[in-house]
């Protein structure tokens, strides 16, 4: 009889493959290495031995033996506690055992394979367990003295934290007792070894005649005890000649007895069926150790003990075995009473079996899966025990749909790519684990790896996640080739070798699963609730709700409740039709409920039956056998409503139980106990929707009659099939891959990273797996149910409202809530594919624009917020279901007053999320419809900004002259020409008018250009010069150009810097200049603010402050400079000159003074013999050319005395120039004529002829006895005969002097004899430099030549000026 249903949880799924872990030492000597894994071993996180314990203290726990022995894993299964792990040295033996110990320590009992018995105290911290406490475990080893080869294959039992009992092969048994209990310092076993028999007993064992010629007959295959904790120290093994013995503690093997088949069972023999001395032959019991004994007592009866043992009987058909209950007492042992197990058992595997209470529970292996069945044994005892058994009740898993290659080509039938449907089916929740998509993956990227030929990369690259690694590995290795003769692609090869390839896959993940799926033992969770445990599962006997059972028992074609004969009769239609007319219904009604319902659900039925021609797909005789078996239902359409009750409904008495339990005990809730809740879901909404879709078959058929039906029936019929399609579409949906919460970020927690530090085994841990949740779980995760899981998946189902609906024309608000939920956690996808099922509400509007915001479609989120505008304000017409439903997926979960305030929540909504096109585009809706005297200063704003930022200046400088607010379109100006400037858009800036706020933006442009480093982008001198040549402000255009200089200059101090900065120098000066020049010439001069440290400063070259304030910078209310137009003309040629001297030597950058005075630079290019270069630049920055021409002369008189030694030593390049080259003579003519030809130019009475006296004076001073050149004799006797006369009296030439006085007086003479005087200056002539001319002449021993000529003309020109004199008298 079938009773409920299991369902499991994978724990690689639940929890992270590297939980904190303790790795152990043993102090043994030589003590070997573990084995090397072979392939055929199981996966290393498939469990070989597990068991429980369940407490009030700690709840359930299992104990698992993983990694083929050498691991050791705790996991609770009633709290959130992550597992822990201990590493063993050696292989541990079947079975370690796991205690509680005054509830304070768990304790673990452990043999290993190398004669080490470990004991692990593991502290527990209340619900807290081990959590944090890794570092205060400290295990213990013992070494077994009496340790053998043949104890190493022997079954090791604990009957309690002081008591190890090891079953030897040879039917011995060794016991080993703390003598004092447990010490946690230093502990000490006391070891025994028993013998089974008498020395006698054991030399007839060798006897074939007597025990069937098998001399292991008497090795122990199972052995109990009383259930800790007790004080009775009895053990009971059973041999595999089936006999039963009991051990006491200090003598050994008191009693025994031979427990032989039941006349029922039927057992083969290998041989004949009568052994030797005629006696029926019994085979030995399978040498693998079993759980076949298990002990108890009754408290009426204390004295007592009963052992229930189990005799498999494997090759029967009837059963699986046979259980007898067997007493114990004074050393004896009887039986009292034997049962069959259940006829459902026959040719399965006892795994193990448990009594609780007065029930007897067993697990069976039936082909890989598990089973369980339950039996209640009555104990009645008047004088004696006797035993009384009820009907077996049998649990099983439902019936899962394998992923078989013909259920896979029945998938590829539906739209959609061939590895999109391998991988879906593959990653569906709790179709396989994480540990066993890690293992097939491995497995076949291992075989791929092993072809010959080049890898794909694919096989060498790293993944994150084991989806990502399987749908970039699997088919890597397929590839499209062509037709050798054709030349044609072959797609047909391509897909068939690409399916084979993931069914191979597949196949991998199928047979690690099987495996995986392995039932190990039976344990206690709660006190009463029996759970299965697998090798990587965990799972529950749970209660199937209605449509479950329903369906089972519809598919086993089980009796059931004739009211439910219509589900029946749909299931046989179902069956009739076939799977692919089945699909291709299913997919018209999904394609038909994501459409506008415009028409009536009849209409729609009936054309929709004939266009897929339904009725065809039945043939006659199935067709007339429904219609008669649907007339044998009396109403139909109760029938109807029947069925949408039962699929939609709920079991509401286990809920108000478990709410009474709720209120009585707090719930405990872990990722074990989810996930048992999210499996139950999965399969309760998994039958509601076969149903369902049973339901929907029988409207097709009844296209044509359901006119006369009733519309809400049928509204209500698809409503329902829509919530069910929704949430078994949530139901397949995995969560993603998700780091286990609370480890760190590598993988490992605080405590595991300190106990492999300690260990030294930090890099002995690959990557941690991720956890593999289902959708389903994450949403049961938020709330705090601590139910069973089918209380716990019906409250689920109905907080989740989608069986409530009763027309899919509408959207209820708790299928928009559902839909907001999947959101908020993050399931964009699941969440829009679940809103496509739904009619376009505003609420599911809402979502899904919020959806599109999530995913990045902000266009198509903008337009679906622009049309729920209309559902706010006064004027909306939304009816109140649809605006109670809009209300709670709001942020305030409540209507906005207006579409303003509506605009305003969407423009803050894109504002956060940095979507400023839209965010302006909702500003301005905002603007639109505004209330007169709302403040909407932030939202013009908001619009001026978003079009600035996003570069559209045309619509930005439009949305500021529209400004209303003066103040503020004043501070955006500002804001829109610094943005453009800094965006390079300069030509649409000085474009833009800025009528009435153009000084703002010039106030702005010009304070950047103030105090912004001029070598930084953008250059806001430029931009403001730009500005203002564009407006014909001349003068302030060149004091920006020329205030940049000024900054440049100041920058420029640094000699790394000055050549970089040079040309920016050179141009900010020039523009200024040319700016300045178009300025009338009257007015041609601009204000410089200076700093008071400068003020008393002239024409010197004034250190501008960083920062000038505005207060400084206003008209009439700074110091001022001005700067003529010559002044920036000085500047610019002293910089070019710099800049020039500093190119012909570079060296002087290295000097803190690179920057020479004019004098310098022109007596460097004097230096260097660039005459022309330095007459001009000397010219131009006024600087003395005295040395200039003193220089020249020297290398002229030089070239007269040796021309060929002044150009060899290359100092005459000034005279290879074209035009002095051009010139006839020789070098020292050309000389000559060069220097007469500078004079001419540079030397005149604004000079007073300087450089033409300093000239006469270096060839005075070169040589006396050289001659003057005439030219420049004639231009002083001109100019300045008196200094010729002074000249030559210095140096001492009477003569010339004698001469140069003579022509003198003969020239005033002649003038006067020309101009008669009109007054006594012009009778004026320097008599006292004449007397001294006449005294030195006089002196001399041979007086000049002349000087009798000159003392005559001096004579006459007395009488003359005497005459003179007398006349104006």
């Amino acid at each position: 009889m079938e009773e409920g249903f299991l369902v499991a949880a994978q724990l690689s799924s639940l929890y992270a493959s590297h939980p904190p872990s303790l790795t152990l030492q043993t102090t043994r000597p030589g003590a070997p290495l573990p084995p090397n894994p072979q392939e055929a071993d199981l996966p290393s996180g498939h469990a070989t031995y597990s068991c429980t314990i369940n407490t009030p203290t700690t709840g359930s726990i299992l104990l698992r033996l993983l990694h083929g022995g050498l691991i050791i894993e705790l996991v609770s299964l009633s709290t959130q506690v992550a597992p822990i792990r201990f590493v063993f040295p050696a292989v541990v033996l079947p079975a370690p055992s796991l205690f509680l110990w005054e509830n304070s320590q768990l304790h673990i009992l452990a043999v290993t394979d190398i004669g080490s018995l470990y004991r692990i105290p593991v502290p527990v911290n209340g619900i807290a367990l081990w959590q944090n406490e890794i570092d205060n475990i400290y295990p213990n080893e013992y070494h077994i003295k009496n340790f053998s080869e043949e104890v190493k294959s022997g079954l090791v039992h604990a009957q309690g934290i002081h008591c190890i009992a090891i079953g030897v092969p040879n039917g011995n048994l060794l016991r080993l007792e703390s003598e004092f209990g447990y010490d946690e310092h230093n502990e000490e076993w006391t070891e025994t070894l028993f013998q089974h028999s008498s020395f006698l007993s054991s030399l007839t064992s060798f006897l074939p005649t007597l025990h069937g010629g098998n001399p292991n007959s008497a090795e122990i295959i199972s052995m109990a005890t009383h259930p800790w904790p007790t004080d009775i120290g009895h053990v009971w093994t059973l041999s595999r000649d089936r006999t039963l013995r009991l051990w006491k503690a200090k003598i050994g093997c008191v009693a025994s007895k031979s427990l032989s088949l039941l006349s029922g069972g039927r057992e083969s023999s290998p041989g004949s069926g009568m052994s030797g001395s005629g006696a029926k032959y019994q085979p030995l019991l399978d040498a693998a150790h079993q759980t076949l004994l298990r002990v108890f007592s009754i408290p009426s009866r204390d004295d007592r003990v009963y052992v229930v043992v189990f005799i498999p009987t494997p090759s029967a058909s009837a059963s699986g075995g046979s259980f007898r209950l067997i007493g114990t007492h004074a050393d004896q042992l009887y039986e009292i009473g034997a049962f069959e197990s259940s006829r459902n058992s026959a040719h399965c595997h006892l795994q193990d079996f448990a009594l609780v209470g007065t029930q007897l529970y067993t697990l069976w292996d039936r082909q890989g899966r598990s089973m369980v069945d339950r039996v209640d044994i009555n104990f009645e005892d008047s004088g004696e025990l006797r035993l009384h058994t009820s009907i077996w009740h049998t649990t099983s898993y439902i019936q899962e749909q394998e992923l078989t290659p013909a259920f896979m080509e029945e998938q590829l039938l539906s739209p959609g790519s061939l590895t999109e449907k391998f991988f879906e089916a593959i990653m569906r929740p709790g179709v396989f684990s994480s540990l066993t998509l890690r293992t097939a993956i491995e497995q076949y990227t291992d075989a791929c790896l092993s072809l010959p030929g080049s890898l794909p990369s694919p096989l060498t690259t790293t993944y994150n996640t084991i989806g990502e690694n399987i749908a970039a590995v699997v088919g890597c290795t397929v590839t499209l080739n062509r037709d050798p003769q054709t030349g044609a692609l072959q797609h047909a090869n391509y897909w068939t070798a690409l399916k084979r390839d993931w069914e191979g896959f597949l196949a991998r993940c199928r047979e690690v699963e099987r495996s995986a799926r392995w039932p190990l033992a039976l344990g206690l969770h709660n006190s009463d609730e029996i759970i299965v445990v697998e090798r990587e599962r965990v799972g529950a006997a749970v209660k199937a709700d209605l449509p479950t059972h329903l369906r089972r028992v519809i598919e086993k074609e089980q009796p059931f409740d004739r009211q439910y004969d219509l589900l029946n009769i749909l299931w046989t239609l179902r069956s009739k039709l076939g799977p692919q007319a089945m699909t291709n219904l299913e997919n018209q009604v999904t394609d038909l409920m994501h459409q506008e319902i415009a028409f009536s659900f009849a209409e729609i039925l009936k054309d929709q039956a004939r266009r897929s021609q339904f009725r065809d797909s039945l043939d006659e005789g199935s067709a007339s056998w429904l219609v008669g078996r649907l007339q044998s239902i009396e109403d139909l359409d109760a029938a109807t409503r029947t069925a949408l009750d039962i699929i939609g409904g709920f079991d509401m008495e286990v809920k108000r139980e478990e709410e009474e339990v709720e209120l009585l005990l707090p719930p405990s809730r872990s990722e074990w106990s989810t996930a048992l809740t999210t499996a139950y879901i999965t399969t309760s909404v998994d039958a509601r929707y076969d149903l369902c879709l049973s339901l929907i078959t029988l409207l097709f058929f009844l296209s044509e009659e359901l006119g006369q039906w009733d519309a809400s029936l049928l509204a209500e019929v698809f409503a329902l099939f829509r919530g069910v399609a929704m949430l078994r579409y949530v139901a397949s949906q995995p969560a993603g891959e998700i780091t286990q919460p609370g480890l760190a970020d590598d993988g490992y927690s605080a405590d595991d990273v300190v106990s492999r530090m300690r260990n030294m085994n930090v890099s002995n841990g690959k990557k941690p797996d991720p956890r593999k949740l289902s959708l389903i779980h994450l949403l049961l995760a938020q709330s705090t149910d601590g139910n069973s899981p089918p209380a716990a998946a019906h409250r689920f189902l109905d907080s989740t409202g989608l069986l409530q609906s009763i027309s899919p024309a509408h959207a209820t608000k708790f299928e928009v809530q559902f839909c907001e939920r999947l959101r908020l956690l993050g399931f964009n996808e699941v969440a829009r594919e679940v809103l496509s099922w739904l009619p376009r509400t505003p609420g599911a509007t809402y979502v899904l624009a919020r959806i599109w915001l999530n995913v990045g479609r902000a266009d198509d989120a903008s337009q679906l917020l622009q049309k729920l505008a209309g559902a706010f304000g006064p004027h909306s017409a939304l009816t109140a279901e649809d605006q109670e439903s809009f209300a709670l997926v709001l942020p305030a979960t409540q209507l906005f007053d207006s579409e303003f305030s509506y605009y305003l929540w969407v423009t803050n909504e894109f504002r956060n999320r940095s979507l400023v096109h839209y965010e302006v585009a909702f500003a301005q809706l905002a603007i639109s419809v505004a209330p007169s005297g709302v403040e909407t200063s932030f939202l013009w704003h908001s619009v001026f900004k978003g079009y600035m930022d996003l570069g559209l200046f045309d619509d930005a400088y439009a949305a500021l002259m529209a400004m209303p607010y003066d103040k503020q379109k004043r501070d955006c100006a500002s804001q829109l020409a610094i943005h453009m400037c800094e965006e390079n858009a300069v030509q649409s800036l000085v474009a833009f008018d800025f009528a009435g706020i153009s000084e703002e933006v010039e106030a702005a442009l010009s304070f950047k250009s103030r105090n912004v480093d001029p070598r930084l982008t953008p250059s806001y001198s430029r931009i403001l010069y730009t500005w203002f040549i564009q407006r014909g402000d001349y003068r302030n255009a060149s004091l920006t150009m020329y205030q940049r200089a000024r900054k440049l200059e100041e920058v420029a101090t640094d000699a790394s810097v000055f050549l970089t900065l040079a040309a920016d120098l050179v141009e900010a000066l020039s523009i200024a200049i040319n700016a300045l020049s178009l300025v009338d010439q009257k007015t041609s001069w601009i204000l410089m603010p200076i700093s008071p440290d400068s003020m008393n400063e002239c024409r010197k070259r004034q250190k501008l402050s960083r920062h000038i304030p505005e207060a400084k910078y206003t008209v009439g209310r700074y110091d001022a400079e001005i700067v003529h137009l010559a002044d920036m003309q000085y500047d610019y040629a002293l910089l070019c000159a710099q800049i020039d001297i500093i190119k012909r030597d570079p060296t002087l950058l290295s000097s803190p003074e690179f920057l020479l005075p004019p004098s310098l630079i022109t007596l460097r290019l004097v230096q260097a013999n660039q005459f022309n270069l330095a007459m001009s630049t000397a010219r131009s920055l006024k600087v003395d050319m005295t040395d200039l021409f003193t220089h020249l002369t020297r290398q002229c008189l030089r070239l007269s005395r040796n021309s060929e030694a002044v150009i060899q030593e290359d100092t005459s390049d000034w005279l290879l120039t074209d035009k002095v080259s051009s010139w006839p003579g020789t070098p020292a003519d050309r000389g000559w004529r060069y220097l007469r030809q500078s004079l001419e130019r540079q030397d005149s009475a604004e000079t007073d002829y300087r450089y033409s006296k300093a000239t006469l004076e270096t060839i005075l001073s070169f040589s006396r006895a050289s001659s003057p050149p005439p030219w420049l004799i004639n231009i002083l006797e001109t100019h300045h005969p008196e200094y010729l006369i002074r000249v030559s009296l210095r140096y001492e030439n009477l003569e010339d002097a004698v001469n140069y006085t003579l022509s003198l007086i003969r020239k005033s003479d002649a003038r006067l004899a020309r101009e008669p005087t009109k007054n006594a200056s012009a009778t004026w002539l320097p008599y006292t430099l004449i007397d001294q001319v006449l005294v030195a002449a006089t002196a001399q021993d041979k007086p000049p030549s002349r000087l009798s000529e000159l003392r005559m003309e001096v004579t006459n020109r007395m009488k003359r000026v005497q005459k003179f004199s007398q006349a104006r008298a």
